[in-house]
Protein backbone atom coordinates (compact mmCIF):
# COMPACT_ATOMS: atom_id res chain seq x y z
CA UNK A 1 0.00 0.00 0.00
CA UNK A 2 1.30 3.45 -0.90
CA UNK A 3 1.16 6.26 1.60
CA UNK A 4 2.54 9.75 1.28
CA UNK A 5 4.62 11.33 3.98
CA UNK A 6 4.36 15.09 3.71
CA UNK A 7 8.02 16.10 3.88
CA UNK A 8 10.76 17.26 1.58
CA UNK A 9 13.43 16.74 4.25
CA UNK A 10 15.61 13.84 3.05
CA UNK A 11 17.03 13.12 6.53
CA UNK A 12 13.54 12.87 7.95
CA UNK A 13 12.34 10.72 5.03
CA UNK A 14 15.20 8.24 5.56
CA UNK A 15 14.31 8.03 9.24
CA UNK A 16 10.59 7.54 8.52
CA UNK A 17 11.24 4.77 5.98
CA UNK A 18 13.50 2.98 8.46
CA UNK A 19 10.90 3.25 11.25
CA UNK A 20 8.07 2.03 8.97
CA UNK A 21 10.05 -0.73 7.21
CA UNK A 22 7.95 -3.49 8.85
CA UNK A 23 4.60 -1.79 8.27
CA UNK A 24 4.02 -3.19 4.76
CA UNK A 25 3.65 0.27 3.23
CA UNK A 26 5.56 2.09 0.51
CA UNK A 27 6.36 5.59 1.73
CA UNK A 28 6.37 8.28 -0.98
CA UNK A 29 7.65 11.80 -0.44
CA UNK A 30 5.54 14.78 -1.52
CA UNK A 31 7.71 15.18 -4.64
CA UNK A 32 7.40 11.48 -5.53
CA UNK A 33 3.62 11.85 -5.25
CA UNK A 34 3.77 14.79 -7.66
CA UNK A 35 3.07 17.56 -5.13
CA UNK A 36 5.18 20.66 -5.79
CA UNK A 37 3.20 23.40 -4.05
CA UNK A 38 4.05 25.28 -0.86
CA UNK A 39 2.18 24.64 2.36
CA UNK A 40 1.85 27.46 4.86
CA UNK A 41 2.24 26.03 8.35
CA UNK A 42 0.31 28.64 10.29
CA UNK A 43 -0.96 26.48 13.16
CA UNK A 44 -0.24 27.32 16.79
CA UNK A 45 0.63 23.75 17.86
CA UNK A 46 2.64 20.83 16.45
CA UNK A 47 -0.63 18.94 15.95
CA UNK A 48 -2.28 21.75 13.97
CA UNK A 49 0.73 22.09 11.67
CA UNK A 50 0.86 18.33 11.05
CA UNK A 51 -2.84 18.35 10.14
CA UNK A 52 -2.44 21.33 7.79
CA UNK A 53 0.25 19.45 5.84
CA UNK A 54 -1.58 16.10 5.78
CA UNK A 55 -4.91 17.67 4.74
CA UNK A 56 -3.32 19.63 1.89
CA UNK A 57 -1.53 16.62 0.36
CA UNK A 58 -4.41 14.17 0.90
CA UNK A 59 -6.83 16.57 -0.80
CA UNK A 60 -4.47 17.01 -3.75
CA UNK A 61 -3.57 13.32 -4.23
CA UNK A 62 -6.49 11.32 -2.83
CA UNK A 63 -4.03 9.04 -1.01
CA UNK A 64 -3.61 8.25 2.68
CA UNK A 65 -1.24 10.96 3.86
CA UNK A 66 0.85 11.16 7.01
CA UNK A 67 2.58 14.32 8.15
CA UNK A 68 4.54 15.23 11.20
CA UNK A 69 5.42 18.46 12.84
CA UNK A 70 8.24 18.24 15.27
CA UNK A 71 10.59 20.49 17.08
CA UNK A 72 12.82 21.21 20.03
CA UNK A 73 11.27 22.67 23.17
CA UNK A 74 13.74 24.21 25.66
CA UNK A 75 12.25 24.90 29.09
CA UNK A 76 14.73 27.64 30.07
CA UNK A 77 13.94 29.54 26.84
CA UNK A 78 10.17 29.43 27.49
CA UNK A 79 9.65 26.62 25.00
CA UNK A 80 11.74 28.05 22.16
CA UNK A 81 12.28 27.26 19.35
CA UNK A 82 9.13 25.10 19.60
CA UNK A 83 6.83 25.11 16.57
CA UNK A 84 9.29 27.52 14.91
CA UNK A 85 12.16 24.99 15.10
CA UNK A 86 12.46 24.72 11.30
CA UNK A 87 12.21 28.50 10.87
CA UNK A 88 14.27 29.49 13.93
CA UNK A 89 16.55 32.46 13.08
CA UNK A 90 14.78 32.77 9.71
CA UNK A 91 13.75 30.58 6.79
CA UNK A 92 16.47 28.22 5.53
CA UNK A 93 18.96 29.15 8.26
CA UNK A 94 21.34 26.15 8.53
CA UNK A 95 21.82 24.24 11.78
CA UNK A 96 25.48 25.23 11.65
CA UNK A 97 24.11 28.65 12.70
CA UNK A 98 21.10 27.58 14.83
CA UNK A 99 22.87 25.07 17.09
CA UNK A 100 25.76 27.36 18.18
CA UNK A 101 23.22 30.15 18.77
CA UNK A 102 21.19 28.00 21.18
CA UNK A 103 24.33 26.78 22.98
CA UNK A 104 25.46 30.41 23.39
CA UNK A 105 22.04 31.43 24.78
CA UNK A 106 22.30 28.58 27.33
CA UNK A 107 25.96 29.22 28.16
CA UNK A 108 25.74 29.85 31.91
CA UNK A 109 22.64 27.73 32.59
CA UNK A 110 23.27 24.86 35.08
CA UNK A 111 22.53 21.20 34.25
CA UNK A 112 19.24 20.98 36.13
CA UNK A 113 17.80 23.95 34.16
CA UNK A 114 18.91 22.70 30.72
CA UNK A 115 15.90 20.39 30.36
CA UNK A 116 14.43 20.08 26.89
CA UNK A 117 12.45 17.69 24.75
CA UNK A 118 11.87 16.84 21.16
CA UNK A 119 8.15 16.77 20.39
CA UNK A 120 6.58 15.06 17.39
CA UNK A 121 2.93 15.16 16.35
CA UNK A 122 1.92 12.81 13.53
CA UNK A 123 -1.33 13.35 11.65
CA UNK A 124 -3.01 10.95 9.23
CA UNK A 125 -5.66 12.04 6.75
CA UNK A 126 -7.49 9.24 4.94
CA UNK A 127 -8.88 9.52 1.41
CA UNK A 128 -12.39 9.90 2.90
CA UNK A 129 -11.25 12.85 5.03
CA UNK A 130 -11.06 10.93 8.34
CA UNK A 131 -8.28 12.34 10.57
CA UNK A 132 -6.14 10.83 13.31
CA UNK A 133 -3.35 12.40 15.39
CA UNK A 134 -0.81 11.16 17.94
CA UNK A 135 1.99 12.92 19.81
CA UNK A 136 5.19 11.71 21.51
CA UNK A 137 8.29 13.19 23.14
CA UNK A 138 11.93 12.40 23.83
CA UNK A 139 13.28 14.01 27.01
CA UNK A 140 16.84 15.30 27.38
CA UNK A 141 18.96 18.37 27.99
CA UNK A 142 20.78 20.96 25.92
CA UNK A 143 24.44 19.98 25.61
CA UNK A 144 27.32 22.37 26.33
CA UNK A 145 28.80 21.73 22.90
CA UNK A 146 27.84 19.98 19.67
CA UNK A 147 28.74 16.31 19.35
CA UNK A 148 27.98 13.48 16.93
CA UNK A 149 27.72 13.00 13.18
CA UNK A 150 24.49 10.97 13.00
CA UNK A 151 21.00 12.35 12.89
CA UNK A 152 20.25 15.85 11.61
CA UNK A 153 18.94 19.19 12.77
CA UNK A 154 19.23 19.78 16.51
CA UNK A 155 20.47 16.22 17.26
CA UNK A 156 24.10 17.31 17.95
CA UNK A 157 23.02 19.59 20.82
CA UNK A 158 20.40 17.29 22.38
CA UNK A 159 22.03 15.41 25.26
CA UNK A 160 20.49 12.19 26.61
CA UNK A 161 21.68 11.73 30.22
CA UNK A 162 20.77 8.02 30.37
CA UNK A 163 22.97 7.33 27.30
CA UNK A 164 25.65 9.90 28.18
CA UNK A 165 25.69 11.18 24.60
CA UNK A 166 23.76 13.39 22.20
CA UNK A 167 21.10 11.96 19.91
CA UNK A 168 23.55 12.58 17.03
CA UNK A 169 25.97 10.10 18.68
CA UNK A 170 23.43 7.26 18.66
CA UNK A 171 23.25 4.89 15.72
CA UNK A 172 20.18 5.51 13.53
CA UNK A 173 18.69 2.23 14.82
CA UNK A 174 19.19 3.23 18.48
CA UNK A 175 17.77 6.68 17.87
CA UNK A 176 14.68 5.40 16.06
CA UNK A 177 13.85 3.14 19.02
CA UNK A 178 13.68 6.02 21.51
CA UNK A 179 13.04 9.12 19.41
CA UNK A 180 9.94 11.28 19.51
CA UNK A 181 9.35 10.55 15.81
CA UNK A 182 9.89 6.80 16.24
CA UNK A 183 7.41 6.63 19.12
CA UNK A 184 4.80 8.78 17.35
CA UNK A 185 5.06 6.88 14.04
CA UNK A 186 4.81 3.48 15.74
CA UNK A 187 1.76 4.71 17.69
CA UNK A 188 0.16 5.95 14.47
CA UNK A 189 0.92 2.67 12.66
CA UNK A 190 -0.66 0.70 15.50
CA UNK A 191 -3.73 2.92 15.44
CA UNK A 192 -4.14 2.58 11.64
CA UNK A 193 -3.44 -1.15 11.79
CA UNK A 194 -5.97 -1.69 14.63
CA UNK A 195 -8.55 0.08 12.48
CA UNK A 196 -7.54 -2.11 9.46
CA UNK A 197 -6.56 0.95 7.45
CA UNK A 198 -3.07 -0.33 6.72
Amino acid sequence: MQIIFATGNQGKLREIRAILKDANVEVLSMAEAGFTGDIEENGTTFEENALIKARTIAKETGLLTLADDSGLVIDYLNGEPGIYSARYLGENTPHSVKNPNLIARMQSVPDEKRTARFVCAVAAVLPDGTERTVQATMEGRIAYKEAGENGFGYDPIFYLPEYDCTSAQLSPEEKNKISHRGKALRAMCKLLSDEHII
